[in-house]
């Protein structure tokens, strides 16, 4: 029997005022004439952000909520070139403890998916330059955390660019750049326009990378609608890591935009995956990537525990039976 867990990203439709992304502009940091007070905003907004954080890390406790994705906007303007001096670690660092902390008291799975502009197949060397910057930040909060980078970062594979395989094989080649400890940290996902399951297994199998399945994704954009013959190989890609094999579930918003998110979890669509895969793997953590957030989490669950092939664990947690 193969157990599986849910997650949801960032945001919470349940708790109130507890945006983890609050953000300053560029623009609007360059209006505080005293520079040092601008800088002073910043670590505030970033503390409110990780306070928030820790709030929902809270709320997840209370609903027996073991997976969560964190959001990457916890610390605005983290990168930005006119900021290089910016300590941004130094006054986060008790509030970052404390965030580990309560993750690993209470065995709740956190990672990160960095934003669509880190790209690590780019053509441009200052594309890859910032995108690996920005992974380093994710490295340094994780770190912070006191928490194992290991398979915490889930990323496309990138660019297309109209060419594949090149774009392909520039991913291979802009890899040998990336710093070993990033490398650890990262996981890559199927898209939905640019690089199918095909292709993305073809980067994690020959550089060591766990696949991230993105079932909506496979559905939306593949050569081979026959997943369940690569099933095996997305599960190896997981072989050395220590955590559970992750993937994505999302429903298409309608037959007219079925690339989108719809706001909750199609549960036939779900079933018919998850049917597929029971007993190839002892767990599954499924991040619901859906508009509802925590909520969509919850109605999903309500329709699992009205079905007779489950065995329910806990408000988040089932296994197949």
């Amino acid at each position: 029997m193969t157990i599986v867990r849910l997650g949801y990203v960032a945001m919470s439709m349940e708790v109130k005022n507890a945006s983890p992304s609050k953000t300053m502009t560029f623009a609007q940091f360059q209006k505080i004439e005293d520079r040092t007070a601008a800088i002073r905003k910043l670590e505030r907004l970033s503390i409110a952000n990780l306070e928030n954080t820790l709030r929902l890390l809270k709320h997840n406790a209370a609903s027996a909520i073991h997976f969560y994705r964190l959001t990457s906007r916890l610390i605005p303007l983290a990168n930005h070139e006119e900021l290089h001096d910016w300590n941004y670690m130094k006054p986060l660092k008790g509030i970052l403890k404390e965030i580990g902390d309560y993750s690993k008291n209470h065995q709740m799975r956190i990672d990160f998916h960095p934003d669509h502009f880190v790209i690590l197949n780019s053509p441009k060397e200052e594309v890859l330059k910032n995108s690996i910057k920005t992974l380093k930040m994710h490295y340094l909060l994780l770190k912070g955390m006191g928490i194992d980078p290991a398979h915490r970062c889930v990323m496309h594979v990138g660019g297309n660019y109209k060419e594949t395989d090149r774009s392909l094989e520039r991913f291979i080649e802009n890899w040998m750049d990336v710093p070993e400890t990033l490398q650890q940290m990262i996981m890559l996902e199927n898209d939905d326009t640019s690089f199918n399951l095909d292709d993305t297994l073809y980067l994690c199998e020959k550089l060591g990378i766990p696949l991230v399945f993105d079932y909506h994704h496979h559905l939306a954009f593949n050569q081979n609608p026959s997943w369940e013959e690569n099933w095996e190989r997305v599960a190896d890609t997981w072989k050395y890591s220590l955590l559970p094999l992750k993937m994505h579930i999302s429903s298409p918003k309608s037959a007219e935009s079925f690339r989108h998110h719809a706001d909750y979890i199609d549960i036939s669509m779900f079933f018919d995956f998850l049917k597929a895969v029971n007993r190839s793997v002892p767990q599954i953590d499924c991040m619901i990537e859906a508009k509802m957030k925590d909520q969509a989490l919850f109605r999903l669950m309500d329709e699992i525990k009205q079905r007779k092939d489950i065995e329910i664990i806990d408000q988040s947690s089932f296994k197949l039976v």
